[in-house]
């Protein structure tokens, strides 16, 4: 999750939102960026409401009244990053792009997202014991990861209905497209050990062409 902030203005004692009251977009994303930065440096249990309005320079109210409490917040905060790194556009259909630049466009921008050093700690947090038996990991994977391996997988389907692909199980090959980008790269970065990031473009190369090699119907993707 980004840790940039934004100038934003000093706090201020905010009304929440009524009937037919619009909220304030920009109010909105200074939550989402500081909660983003919270979570990730400080756990989800020791970041509390305050520190977030702190932070973004808002009141508790306006907190409230945009995301109505913490766990939708986060929920919300994990939302936005992946879509950030992630948009819905690159999940689109664009049958005059080829198959392969397109699955190369999403895993670079996939590895960009999971590599980012905010996206490694909080990969940490969630692994860790205190937050074992809790509802956090599963909003974690509702809120982001699900909805990515979802948008795909339905890119898959209309490249099926094109005559690109052949797959059986396609919420299968979606999974197995993203364990793949990860690899062994990623385990490396959450693990700190010596990292080698010229070789990311190369890992990522072999990953799609591996993929294709599995699904593809013929070798016109290239």
């Amino acid at each position: 999750m980004t840790a940039s902030r934004k100038t934003l203005p000093p706090p201020e004692t905010a009304k929440p939102a009524g009937p037919g009251r619009p909220k304030d977009l920009s109010k909105r994303a200074a939550i989402l960026d500081a909660a983003s930065k919270m979570f990730t440096q400080a756990g989800f249990d020791a970041t509390s409401m305050d520190q977030i309005a702190a932070e973004a320079g808002v009141s508790k109210l306006t907190v409230y009244s945009h995301f109505g409490d913490k766990e939708a917040l986060f929920a919300e905060a994990i939302k936005t990053y992946c879509e950030r790194h992630l948009p819905p556009l690159l999940f689109e259909p664009s049958p005059a792009t080829p198959l392969r630049e397109r699955l190369m466009t999403i895993a670079q921008a996939f590895w960009a997202m999971v590599s980012a050093p905010e996206a490694v700690q909080g990969h940490r947090i969630l692994c860790s014991p205190q937050l074992a038996g809790s509802p956090l990991p599963q909003m974690f994977w509702e809120a982001g990861p699900q909805r990515v391996h979802q948008e795909f997988a339905a890119l898959l389907r209309r490249r099926i209905v094109a005559g690109e692909l052949r797959i059986d199980d396609v919420e299968r090959a979606a999974g197995q497209f993203f364990a793949l980008l990860k690899g062994e790269p990623h385990a490396q970065l959450v693990f700190g050990c010596d990292f080698d990031a010229s070789q990311i473009d190369a890992h990522l190369q072999a990953s799609v062409d591996l993929f294709l090699r599995a699904y593809a119907r013929s070798a016109s993707h290239g």
